[in-house]
């Protein structure tokens, strides 16, 4: 019909307009800064080997096998050697927006909210990915996270509660969004329960943890 919006049209438009803008703003001046600058760079490969290290030890107490883990925006890949080192038998797929690292490592080209694989992991790791999405895609992409994974995702995000409290504003990437933490909580929460540490369980799946040890 003559002079009719078409709003499914506009919305795709404008999601890919957004996917664009991000692709072109994680070039190798983003990842210089962030994470290869000593002086300026947010996490190093020391923490994220402890990263990967406590949540391999959540899922052997759960006794939760794990063979194929994705890397959710996976950056540099600082977490491939670590989760290689300790699950070797364990096949790593990293999942990325930029352009630059896909070129770079490889990586396969997307994003979160709408990454669809054939089969779907036994480990999800959504790491500082989240809060570089508005809400729409974010809520859709914690959605997708339920479908990704058949037993566990690790979701770490900068909350408005960590922008006052706990992080150093002096490295920290500050053109994001940033929202309660309560907002992410509440979504994981439909599909998953809390083990500890940002590591989630689906509900359906059975792990036996002792009344103290679980959330």
């Amino acid at each position: 019909m003559p002079g009719t919006v078409n709003t499914q049209r506009i919305v795709r438009t404008m999601r890919k307009d957004s996917t664009a803008g991000r692709q072109a703003r994680f070039d190798s001046a983003y990842f210089r800064k962030y994470y290869r600058n000593r002086q300026t760079r947010v996490v190093t490969p020391g923490e994220m080997r402890s990263r990967a290290a406590l949540i391999v030890a959540i899922l052997r107490q759960a006794q939760i096998p794990v063979r194929r883990i994705l890397d959710a925006g996976c950056g540099i890949g600082l977490l491939r050697k670590p989760f290689a080192d300790l699950l070797p038998r364990a096949r790593y797929t990293g999942l990325e927006l930029s352009d630059y690292l896909c070129r770079k490592y490889g990586w396969e080209s997307g994003s979160i909210a709408d990454y669809s694989p054939r089969e779907p992991f036994d480990l999800v790791i959504c790491y500082d990915v989240l809060q570089y999405l508005p809400d729409e895609e974010a809520a859709r992409a914690l959605v997708n996270l339920a479908g990704l994974t058949r037993a566990v995702v690790y979701v770490s995000a900068l909350t408005q509660e960590d922008w006052l409290q706990n992080c150093d504003r002096s490295r920290t990437d500050r053109a994001v969004h940033l929202r309660p933490g309560g907002w992410y909580r509440r979504r994981l929460r439909r599909h998953f329960r809390y083990l500890g540490f940002g590591v989630w369980l689906r509900k359906e799946v059975v792990a036996i943890l002792w009344d103290l040890e679980s959330a």
